[in-house]
């Protein structure tokens, strides 16, 4: 079975690229595989900070040879008068290397069977390598040296072999060998005799290659550690991401910090230990401990050096998260909203002061719909940002919110409004937990719809590449509120009470409207479609404002997602589509009159819409009647004539057709629905 390995060896990559660059590089090699069609079994992955590694397995060593039939010039071009074979003729069995002779007419034309030689997979893994590596993407690309060329680092060797022997190539000037590099501190020179021995070569000079292993080595180790001090260690997906994407061969080591350090809410001590230093916190019967683990690319048993190093390290953050706790606690928590005046939100929309007063309005408003506690959701609204403004959210930002909270419980504030300031910013991420207070929930969206706003009137809306202040997370963070909470909100309302309360002159508020509304509707539709069927989400978007009840559009997708699996829907579906058809571009509000019906199906089709009265019917039980009304509908339409000469009987009929399309359309349009 062949075998092709390519390591491009850099020096240290950030965290981040790691993974996506190996990523983009496994792509665009499959991509090339089979645009040239070659097949393939597998392609497997490696990485640490300092190489991007590929192993192509089970493919053949060419491409098949392949005839390919070409058509040439119409016969009366191709040939004269005489039969003979024109400059024109000429010209075509020349440019595709077949002999005259072997041309042959059909259709009027002269055509050509062209043989196509396979490449080689050498030749084309040669002329494609270096293209595929140097178009690669990724923030802050660099260039060293006098060289031309970007990469997220400069790039200091290759190794290219397919099966034992070296393919030679060239990235950025660095010609490819068959010597890879150890841990930095036991080999700048691995000789890898072939792909099959290129990872324990690897490990055999303290270099962990797949990234999984490494990862399972660090929990599996800090584990060990930490139980012998009977101790459990914290470990955040991210964090540990980030640490295996920092070490090649990873090594735990305790340490330990001064137990003072643990009267500082223990968020900062957490923070200090995690975000800021990598180090992973340790726990005892729930209680965060003095200690931590740090995992060192460190080859050896002499860890004294490399603890006192961490110690003195993390020992000077905690030193200044105490003292701007200390600074902080000598002011009552409530002034800091006056210092709010002094950051601005964004341009244009004024201050952080007056970005609160907004969200105070907007918490009143939702909480006398919901019939929420006014008073706690005020005062939660009025506190959320005034963490902003002290030391320790300035040097550590990441704790914006929990320190709120933090200095609200300090300053004797009710236990409803200390929950809410620090469950406000919820949820952080895409996957991250909803805030469970009310409080939490309402401010929440306050707060998030206010900034979607102030950023969509300043025309800086989301792309591609750019999400001014978190909009997608924002937006998806309300939607996944009202939904999962149970919340009777009416996003629509919120939006224009939003627009209405911006600080700028917003000219065309309508047109402001319907851009946000198409960005949440389409928010909404990819947060759904995960789980359910794209057409399904679409029909149960368009047929009404989901915005006005997202909890009702929640209800119809659920619904109708279980009804489109039935046997008896396809009928249903081609009934309601039959209507919706003939009244594609028609609408009233009158009544059908019954004094213009000339046919029996008409008054039975009329007697069968009136009986649905789809204001007070469950989703279960309109369904149950449109299908009753079924066989009526058909009958209708294999006995009625809707465009009648007579323009009243006309009219009447499609009025009379209005009337049971929009019973469907209390479920959704059926129209979008692909069965």
């Amino acid at each position: 079975m062949n075998k092709y390995l390519l390591e491009i060896g850099t020096e240290e990559l950030p965290y981040k690229f790691v993974n996506t660059g190996v990523a983009q590089l496994k792509s665009s090699f499959e991509k090339l595989l089979t645009e040239n069609q070659i097949d393939f079994t597998e392609i497997k992955s490696y990485s640490t900070p300092r190489r991007l590694t590929l192993i192509i397995e089970g493919f053949e060593e060419k491409q098949p040879d392949t005839v390919k039939t070409v058509k040439g010039p119409i016969l009366s071009i191709a040939y004269d008068e005489n039969g003979n074979l024109t400059k024109a003729g000429q010209g075509f069995a020349k440019k595709n290397g077949v002999e005259e002779s072997a041309l042959y007419k059909e259709d009027n034309y002269v055509w050509a069977k062209v043989e196509q030689k396979g490449k080689s997979i050498k030749d084309i893994l040669q002329e494609n390598i270096e293209k595929i590596v140097l178009k690669m993407q990724g923030p802050y690309f660099m260039r060293w040296a006098d060289l031309d060329v970007k990469f997220q680092r400069p790039i200091r060797w290759v190794v290219s072999l397919l099966n034992d022997d070296e393919l030679k190539i060239k990235i950025a000037d660095v010609e490819s060998t068959r010597y890879s590099r150890g841990h930095r501190f036991k080999s700048d020179k691995v000789e890898i005799k072939n792909p099959d021995s290129y990872e324990q070569a690897l490990f055999d000079n303290n270099v962990v290659v797949d990234s999984q292993k490494r990862k399972n080595i660090i929990i599996e180790s800090s584990k060990k550690e930490a139980a012998k001090i009977g101790a459990e260690v914290y470990m955040e997906d991210e964090l540990l991401e980030e640490v295996t994407n920092i070490c090649e061969w990873p090594v735990p080591v305790i340490c330990n910090f001064d137990k003072k350090y643990l009267d500082i809410p223990e968020k900062v001590t957490v923070t200090v230990m995690a975000v800021h230093q990598r180090y992973f916190p340790l726990y005892k019967d729930g209680k965060l401990l003095n200690s931590f683990i740090t995992i060192t690319n460190y080859i050896g048993d002499n860890f004294e050096n490399i603890k006192a190093g961490n110690e003195r390290v993390v020992v000077a953050r905690l030193d200044d998260a105490i003292f701007f706790f200390n600074e902080d606690t000598k002011i009552p928590f409530e002034n800091y909203v006056e210092k709010l005046k002094g950051i601005t939100f964004q341009k244009g929309m004024g201050s952080m002061y007056d970005k609160t007063q907004r969200i105070i309005k907007l918490s009143e408003c939702l909480a006398e719909k919901l019939n929420a506690p006014l008073e706690t959701i005020k005062r939660t609204a009025l506190l959320c940002k005034a963490d902003l403004v002290t030391s320790l959210v300035f040097e550590f930002t990441e704790l914006q919110g929990f320190i709120g909270s933090d200095y609200a419980f300090n300053a004797g504030e009710r236990p409803e409004v200390v929950k809410g300031i620090k469950e406000h910013y919820y949820p952080l991420g895409a996957d991250s937990e909803l805030a469970e207070s009310i409080e939490g929930q309402v401010v929440g969206i306050a707060d998030k719809i206010d900034t979607i706003i102030a950023v969509f009137a300043e025309g800086k809306k989301p792309t591609g590449s750019a999400d001014p202040l978190g909009v997608r997370r924002a937006t998806l963070g309300i939607i996944k509120t009202v939904i999962q909470k149970s919340l009777d909100i009416n996003l629509e309302d919120l939006i224009k009470q939003s627009i209405d309360l911006m600080p700028v002159e917003i000219k065309d508020k309508e047109t402001l409207f319907n851009e946000v509304k198409i960005f949440f509707e389409n928010r909404l539709s990819i947060f759904y479609t995960e789980k359910y069927r794209h057409d399904v989400v679409d029909a149960c978007i368009v047929n009404k404002s989901a915005l006005s009840d997202l909890n009702d559009f929640a209800k119809r997708v659920e619904f109708l997602s279980q009804k489109v699996n039935s046997s008896d829907f396809v009928a249903l579906n081609e009934a309601a589509n039959r209507i919706i058809r003939i009244t594609k571009d028609y609408k009233t509000e009158q009544l059908p009159d019954s004094t213009l019906f000339n046919t029996p199906q008409e008054s039975k089709l009329m007697e069968y819409t009136n009986s649905i009265e789809e204001d007070k019917l469950d989703y279960e039980e309109l369904y149950k009647k449109l299908f009753n009304a079924k066989e009526a509908i058909d009958e209708f339409f294999d006995k009625v004539l809707v465009m009648d000469k007579d323009e009243k009987v006309k009219e009447n009929r499609l009025t009379l057709l209005y009337s049971i399309k929009k019973k469907f359309a209390k479920i959704a349009d059926f129209s979008k629905l692909v069965i």
